[in-house]
């Protein structure tokens, strides 16, 4: 089922570079391009934000766009959206912006249009949280932290 997000371009580039969408009946993500006039360069282990000339109106506070890193660029290039993903809440207006962060060594240069991140959009549910002394359910796991499913 396919919902209705209404779209703005924020910087013009963007209807040169196009608009995203899916290039595949299966794709779970559109692609967002760097919309920018000249290249950038991202020194290695420097973030950089790179704008999208996208703003959206999600409208529904049951759903996110969440940006994600595309795999390629992360293998081949060693380019990821910075701070693991980035939210884009359903009452900001604003452009998407993408923090690219270099794990390489080298510098990359981000080129006019070049597709920099991935787009998602996933269900929220927001909770109520009420302060307890102690947990109502007992689980066998109890208090064990990291790597403790792991144990023999």
């Amino acid at each position: 089922m396919k919902r209705l997000i209404e779209t703005k371009v924020i910087n013009p580039l963007l209807e040169k570079y196009g608009m995203p969408e899916y290039k595949t009946k299966g794709s779970a993500g559109v692609d967002l391009v760097a919309c920018i006039e000249e290249a950038v360069v991202i020194r290695g282990g420097e973030n950089t934000l790179i704008g999208t000339g996208l703003a959206l109106d999600i409208q529904d506070p049951g759903l996110v766009a969440v940006v994600a890193s595309r795999s390629g660029l992360c293998l081949n290039s060693q380019i990821r959206v910075g701070q693991g993903m980035g939210i884009v809440d359903s009452d900001y207006h604003g452009e998407i912006g993408v923090i690219l962060h270099n794990d390489g060594a080298n510098d990359y240069i981000v080129q006019p249009g070049e597709r920099v991140a991935q787009l998602l959009f996933m269900p929220v549910v927001q909770v109520e949280f009420k302060r307890v002394s102690d947990f109502t359910t007992v689980t066998d796991r109890g208090n064990d932290g990291f790597g403790s499913t792991g144990k023999s």
